[in-house]
């Protein structure tokens, strides 16, 4: 995440650039490291080998007691866990046998201890979409948010994989492109992502020590370098357009701007919004822009509205709020984050009503969070879906968003018309549940359901399960439709006229996909 305006680093907080800034020494002495890491198995794998499941997903919570117990042993691996996770100082002869010390000495991975070195970093294994090995740099125990988080550290302080991240990677479009723009790049996540399918990455944060975290994550995990770029927002690639940008942004809607990771410096919501208005005039024919975003729930007005009014024009839109937070639960969430419910009672009660104050003279009575999806289109008609979803989702969901809007582009090219004389089937993850009470001879109820993906679910009544039970792409709409008039007595052209508004929820939503134009209604046959 990136701040909109200049920090300085708080003072006695680590800075990155005690590592070796000279980019060609710094990329053989990265590449000389992670042959190290890799040689001692210090990866995803290799941790939960040594760890155990328990121990391995406690560190995941910033819980350390169990990796501790679990690393009493003095083999390679066993140290790099207790140095780069735990950070605990390990006895010199100890880390020379697990890496080249001498030279992450120099280039200031690790400080000498009296008779001990210590890391000046986290360095995190971090499993990529294809098994890759690749490794996150970040601060000192800030790997990850949870319990762990910012407490008690200074305003610039950079974090590593968490929460947010994966799920910003996740649903990311991973089409392979020719530019990819990470916004507040933070640690690198999202841009070590984007190099595996972008031929060119730009990566950009407000915050110096955060790009050049970014840069030691890429060469550690042996990939491309990203053009690494110092501003806020756009102002570091104006003029420019790509792609695919994506952002995981500072959209923690606080009353003041304390921690560059997370406190975006602007009122309310308005960094968000500025962003996806923004993002518009950056985006390349056909590409996409993603983000998580907070986004305020106002007395007297509707959410929906709020953020439609954020699209710019030439795009869609797929917004999805996953959770909603009252404004005490939201003021409490990022108090402890920031470790405000540690110490000072009076400190604290102090903080917690500064954010309710600003809540109330904004009108703010809930906020909400989720996932934000442009794509530039340049259509007459853009297709803008906004919604509600906080049930359980598989990622990840990148070809599922994708896909999302190409049935968009087919919706909005076909009228009922088209729709009728269309084929379709029945999307391999669906299926098909019926609700009654138990020995009832009918059921109440009929429910398609997604079984991957968003794992949407839906009901139907009793065309609408017949028509999705006999789409194999062999019959078209109509005349499915006309085969259950005649079962259900029912007048064809009547059943005709009041379908297409069900089928085309069933299409928007992936139920049904477009099997290609059926040509016997035209033929005759």
């Amino acid at each position: 995440m990136g701040r909109v305006s200049t920090t300085t680093p708080a003072a006695g907080l680590p800075l990155s650039a005690s590592l070796s800034d000279d980019s060609d020494a710094s990329a053989g002495s990265a590449l000389r490291l992670r042959e190290a890491l890799l040689d001692a198995a210090f990866t995803a794998d290799g941790l939960l080998d040594l760890l155990g499941a328990p121990a391995y997903a406690a560190l995941a919570r910033s819980e350390t007691v169990p990796a501790l117990r679990a690393t009493r042993g003095d083999g390679a691996l066993d140290t790099l866990v207790r140095l780069f996770l735990l950070q605990r100082p390990v006895a010199a002869d100890r880390a020379r046998a697990a890496l080249p010390l001498e030279e992450c000495l120099a280039d200031g991975w690790l400080v000498e201890d009296g008779e001990q070195v210590r890391a000046t970093v986290d360095v995190r294994p971090y499993g990529g979409p294809e098994g890759e090995d690749w490794f996150v740099v970040s601060d000192l125990g800030c790997s990850v948010g949870g319990s762990g988080g910012a407490s008690g550290r200074g305003e610039g302080v950079v974090l590593g994989v968490g929460g947010a991240s994966t799920t910003l990677a996740g649903i990311t479009v991973r089409t392979p492109v020719g530019s990819a723009l990470d916004l507040g790049t933070g640690s690198g996540i999202q841009a070590l992502h984007a190099a595996r399918h972008a031929t060119r990455v730009t990566a950009t944060d407000v915050n110096p020590r955060a790009l050049h975290f970014a840069r030691l994550t890429l060469a550690l995990s042996g990939a491309r370098p990203a053009d690494l770029r110092e501003g806020s927002l756009f102002e570091p690639v104006e003029d420019e357009t790509y792609d695919l940008i994506v952002s995981n942004p500072p959209f923690v809607i606080s009353p003041g701007a304390r921690l560059t990771y997370r406190d975006g410096g602007m009122g309310g919501d308005d960094l968000c919004r500025t962003l996806v208005q923004q993002a518009g005039d950056r985006l390349n024919d056909g590409g996409f822009a993603q983000f998580l975003a907070n986004w305020q729930h106002v007395e007297g007005e509707d959410w929906q509205e709020r953020l439609r009014s954020w699209v710019p024009r030439g795009c869609d839109a797929w917004i999805v709020q996953r959770e909603v937070q009252d404004v005490t639960q939201y003021a409490e969430l990022w108090l402890r984050d920031s470790g405000d419910h540690q110490g000072d009672s009076g400190r604290y009660a102090a903080r917690y009503e500064e954010w309710l104050e600003e809540f109330e003279a904004r009108g703010t009575k809930a906020v909400g969070f989720g996932w934000i999806t442009l794509r530039k289109s340049n259509a007459e008609r853009p297709s803008i879906v906004i919604e509600e979803w906080p049930h359980p989702v598989e990622q990840p969901l990148g070809e599922v968003v994708r896909a999302h809007f190409d049935r968009m582009d087919y919706l909005r090219t076909h009228d009922d018309a088209a729709l009728l004389a269309d084929r379709f089937t029945l999307a391999p993850e669906v299926v098909q549940e019926q609700v009654g009470m138990p020995g009832a001879e009918d059921p109440e109820h009929v429910v398609l359901r997604q079984n991957r993906g968003m794992r949407r679910a839906t009901r139907v009544d009793t065309v609408g399960a017949g028509f999705a039970g006999v789409c194999d792409g062999t019959l078209s709409a109509g005349r499915i439709l006309d085969a259950i008039a005649q079962l259900i007595d029912e007048d064809p052209v009547v059943l005709r006229d009041r379908t297409p508004q069900a089928l085309r929820r069933l299409i928007e939503e992936g139920f049904l996909e477009p099997a290609g134009e059926a040509g016997e209604e035209s033929m005759g046959t």
